[in-house]
């Protein structure tokens, strides 16, 4: 699969200025044609105008719209441009295939010269449309026309995909892979050298509760539901989860948090002490640890109770936050947000700059509320925002994802963007040049037996961190802070994912992809 995906057909995908080159100059004695478009999904309609187009001249090039101009939906393109390219290369009547990094052909049209254009029957239905007027006048300028192909259908592939998304998940990964140039042996070497590196995690630690009730009934002269105890689970989450997570993975952890003068900071502290976190509470006489309790009924939550205090921690607790994050020995400061009183404009910037300048920052901003802004951890190294948090963020309802993703990738001034989109995986930024094949890449969710999604992106934060602790490679740290997370969406709660558990998932891939 590698070799057919990777090296066979990618020769033909060239930039503008080698197809100009290598068609040479009109008048040519190989008439050369171009098809335009998106084609997320290749269909018949494609084919049967691609075939027409290629029986008017010698040489056909397929021109792809590039991933960041594709406004059709906002999760368009299905289909990354890199694989969309490779798809069209895989034809033999196709020649060659150019990503355009314009929002139009034109700047192509001027570079390349193709002696034709090929556009589907659909554009002359109801007159030319002005977009098709101006490629019409970029060809006429130095002698080149308009081909309509004829036919009865219509040559989007827009229909097609509303029906059912199409399953590209090992695709995507395996040329992320290919991008790095990694092998599955090199993201298990990179999974097994996690132990070696050492993280500073800062945030607020929340305690997920778990109230497992059966159902009585109702009272007759009240709407009250009458729900029989049966048992409760707690379980540490919030930061503290992501210290767990890394602290399973082998790292060595220390974990800076506030807390209540109360029976659940107990309860933290001595759980992450017996994980082996090296723990840096602040006790806060004024608050109580933050508890979620979720009251479950036959399997669904009937109600979810809150115990929390949102207000700012004092100066004095901040001071003794910035002082452990100074004098830290660990490579990376993660700050995991839930805006539960310790960060907030007031404290962000001081905890930003207590961070040493040869230290790794990261920043989570899990916030179910419109009071976090991830764009408050300006200039970070990685940051990992769902894609609600970045709509809040930017106050944009109305993005695709990318646009979405370049927007939030600017404003945030970060090195490396990982976007959450939840059931549909990630979407991984590492380029300002937004435009250009090497700016975004997909990671789909790889998850066999969803039980439970919370704590995902805890998963996803942890191992990730690690990852580019160890050796700074976007795609193995965004693939392996992915295969985190799908093995967290299969436990029962909050539960900390080994390498054991990343491991198999990996061998599992690996086997379907390979056909095994």
């Amino acid at each position: 699969m590698t070799q057919i995906l990777g090296e066979r057909y990618r020769q033909k995908i060239k930039t503008p200025e080698e197809l100009r080159d290598i068609i040479g100059p009109m008048p040519r004695a190989r008439r050369a044609i171009m098809c335009h478009g998106v084609f997320d999904v290749v269909h018949p309609g494609h084919l049967r105008h691609m075939m027409y187009a290629k029986s008017k001249a010698d040489i056909l090039i397929a021109s792809i719209t590039a991933d960041i101009h594709i406004s059709k939906g906002a999760y368009r393109p299905h289909v990354p441009q890199d694989l969309r390219a490779l798809n069209l290369a895989a034809f033999e009547m196709i020649d060659y295939v150019v990503i355009d990094p314009n929002a139009t052909p034109l700047e192509n049209i001027h570079i390349i010269k193709p002696d034709l254009l090929a556009k589907g029957y659909e554009y002359t239905a109801e007159g030319l449309p002005a977009k098709t007027g101006e490629e019409a006048e970029a060809l006429r300028s130095y002698g080149g026309d308009i081909l309509f192909t004829p036919g009865d259908i219509v040559y989007s592939s827009s229909r097609l995909i509303e029906m059912k998304a199409p399953n590209l998940s090992l695709e995507k990964l395996q040329l992320a892979m290919e991008r790095s140039g990694a092998k599955f042996d090199d993201l298990r070497r990179t999974i097994d050298r996690l132990s070696s590196q050492r993280v500073h995690i800062v945030g607020d630690t929340i305690v997920d509760s778990y109230t497992q009730c059966a159902m009585i009934g109702g009272l007759t002269k009240t709407p009250t539901m009458s729900v029989l105890f049966e048992s409760r689970k707690d379980y540490v989450g919030g930061a503290a989860i992501v210290a767990k997570h890394c602290r399973a993975a082998g790292a060595a952890v220390e974990f800076s948090t506030v807390l209540g003068e109360d029976a659940l900071a107990d309860f933290v502290v001595d759980d992450l002490k017996a994980c082996g976190v090296e723990v840096k509470a602040t006790i806060d006489r004024r608050r109580p640890t933050v508890n979620k309790n979720a009251v479950v009924v036959g399997g669904y939550r009937l109600l979810k109770i809150d115990t929390l205090d949102n207000t700012t921690i004092s100066d004095s607790i901040l001071a003794a936050l910035t002082a452990n994050v100074r004098e830290t020995k660990a490579g990376a400061v993660v700050y995991s947000d839930f805006r539960h009183g310790i960060f907030n404009r007031r404290t962000i910037p001081a905890l930003i700059a207590a961070i040493p300048e040869d230290k790794f920052r990261v920043a989570d901003s899990q916030v179910a509320s419109r009071w976090g802004n991830i764009t408050e951890f300006c200039g970070f190294d990685m940051i990992t925002p769902n894609e609600r948090e970045a709509r809040f963020a930017l106050a944009d309802q109305d993005s695709g994802i990318r646009p979405l993703a370049s927007k939030l990738y600017d404003e945030a001034k970060c090195k490396f963007l990982i976007l959450k989109l939840g059931e549909r995986g990630v979407l991984a930024c590492s380029s300002t040049d937004h435009a250009s094949l090497d700016s975004f890449f997909v990671i789909d969710s790889f998850v066999d037996n969803l039980v439970d999604p919370v704590g995902a992106g805890d998963a996803l934060l942890a191992y990730s961190t690690l990852t580019m602790l160890v050796n700074r490679d976007t795609i193995q740290s965004t693939i392996i802070g992915t295969l985190a997370a799908g093995c967290e969406c299969e436990f029962d709660g909050n539960v900390p994912v080994t390498p054991d558990h990343v491991h198999k998932k990996l061998d599992q891939i690996e086997r379907r992809m390979n056909y095994a």
